[in-house]
């Protein structure tokens, strides 16, 4: 072990992101400010094509993409990057593409940010992304079946909105409430999702 200072178990790894957007004032800009939000930038490129053959490359912690760019869109990006589970992404869109913030959403694009935006609306919207990523590989991990992943999740979501509502609680304390006593009654996050839904929402859990 060569490692003179060793990182230390609270100190956690820098994440990684990987730009897309074909305007490069924009590009920089972006980058600039996820560096300084403290993110490892890995790639930063013009078109949707070199967004998922870097992506699939790197396997970042977030894509932060520009809905319209040259070659392939940043929707059938996104949608690449989704179907393959590769990293969350984070839409760049304008007011005027309403209809396309829908398709992004479609898409599997975790949030999205309206231009012009500032740090404090694109940091934010991917640390979101992150985490809801993350929720979502938590929920595929415990479930094989297709069918089974996506109502689970759907369960899932409708208790973490009563939670938040009930409760007080952020989305991310909220998933974290199902994940914890899911594993302290060793039951599936599904079943505990279930029995929220029950006990807060009327029990109609199963619609």
């Amino acid at each position: 072990m060569n490692d003179e200072t060793p990182t230390s178990p609270d100190e956690k790894p820098r994440r990684t992101a990987i730009v897309a957007e074909d305007e490069s004032l924009i590009r920089m800009d972006i980058v600039e400010t996820l560096t300084e939000a403290g993110y490892e930038v890995i790639a930063a490129v013009g078109d949707g094509e070199s967004a998922i053959t870097k992506t699939r490359e790197l396997r970042p912690d977030v894509v932060v993409m520009d809905v319209k760019m040259p070659q392939v869109d940043g929707v059938t990006a996104a949608e690449k990057i989704g179907e393959e589970s590769l990293a969350p992404v984070v839409m760049l869109t304008a007011f005027s593409q309403a209809e396309l913030v829908e398709r992004a959403r479609d898409a599997g694009a975790m949030a999205y940010v309206v231009k012009p935006f500032t740090p404090a609306d694109l940091l934010p919207a991917v640390a979101i992304a992150i985490s809801r990523h993350a929720q979502i590989t938590q929920l595929e991990s415990e479930i094989q079946d297709l069918g089974e992943r996506f109502e689970t999740r759907k369960r899932v979501d409708r208790a973490k909105g009563l939670l938040q509502t009930n409760m007080g609680l952020s989305e991310p304390e909220a998933f974290r409430w199902i994940q914890k006593t899911s594993m302290d009654r060793r039951l599936t996050m599904r079943e505990v999702a279930d029995a929220v839904v029950d006990q807060l929402g009327g029990g109609q859990s199963k619609d």
